[in-house]
């Protein structure tokens, strides 16, 4: 019987999610990392300049910035778009809890990288606000729809696929997760390495939209389901609807507070806000 094949156990094919893992807890003060955040933190960012393997968090620079909008906004719950190994979710779920919040909803597609951040989130303390969940981010994102966890976004970190931001961004505009005045996303590297077609997206008027959804093939009389028609198939349960062909919404309208947020590695974060016409 042939052996099963295995493909992108991690991120990178050195293994070296699993690798930080055994770095940390192998570390002789291991405990003075036991529910301290900053210190399991510190850990991960001298991990990479110990053994020279980069790792793609977030960084201390980028999750100063983003625990400052979590400080001025204090919402009760983030959800983060691609978790990694735990970084921001770290960062983000400290700087969450100590203005009040309760819930960090991580969602991340790859179950090794999952493990090695419920493992990292565990020895930082922060089990009681932050949640893995390992599913892909369209799916996950109806299964909060469907079971009430959230009935909208707060502040959103996207971070994961970059082909990914805008097919998850127009399921949020369908499954009416976006609250105008209210939401805030945090999209990350839309610059560079960059996510085009969803800077175009959000920086477009709803005539251009209306345009942008021809091209890329939602005709206007299309029986693609979305709206209420999906909140109502998502909340019975049923396996038929297309999570991942949900046509964008035109009358949604993005504000950029900051397009970009130099971090001096040439990497951004981009924060926009929703307004509805």
């Amino acid at each position: 019987m042939p052996k099963p094949s295995i493909e992108n156990i991690g991120s990178y094919d050195d293994l070296r999610e699993l690798h930080l893992l055994h770095y940390i807890y192998s570390l002789p003060h291991l405990s003075t990392l036991r529910n301290n955040p900053a210190a399991v933190l510190r850990e991960i960012d001298n991990f990479s300049q110990a053994t020279g393997k980069y790792l793609m968090t977030i960084g201390s620079k980028k999750g100063a910035f983003l625990a400052d909008i979590i400080a001025t906004r204090k919402p009760s719950t983030v959800v983060e778009l691609g978790g990694f190994v735990g970084y921001s979710a770290i960062y983000l779920g400290d700087a969450l809890r100590a203005n009040g919040g309760k819930r960090y909803l991580s969602l991340e597609l790859n179950p090794v990288n999952a493990s090695v951040a419920n493992l990292l989130i565990e020895l930082a303390g922060l089990r009681d606000v932050v949640t893995i969940h390992v599913a892909a981010s369209h799916k996950m994102l109806a299964g909060f729809v469907k079971d009430n966890v959230i009935d909208h976004v707060e502040v959103m970190l996207i971070d994961h696929w970059k082909d990914r931001y805008l097919p998850d961004l127009w399921l949020m505009e369908n499954l009416g997760l976006l609250k105008p005045g209210v939401t805030v996303l945090a999209a990350d590297n839309c610059l560079r390495p960059g996510a085009p077609d969803y800077l175009e997206w959000v920086r477009a008027t709803p005539e251009e939209k209306a345009a942008l959804l021809k091209r890329y093939g939602f005709a206007a009389d299309s029986k693609y389901v979305k709206g209420e028609e999906l909140i109502k198939a998502v909340k019975e349960g049923k396996e038929d609807v297309d999570l991942e062909n949900v046509p964008g919404d035109p009358s949604w309208v993005y504000e950029r507070e900051m397009a970009e947020f130099e971090l001096g590695n040439g990497r951004h974060v981009s924060l926009f806000h929703c307004s509805r016409t």
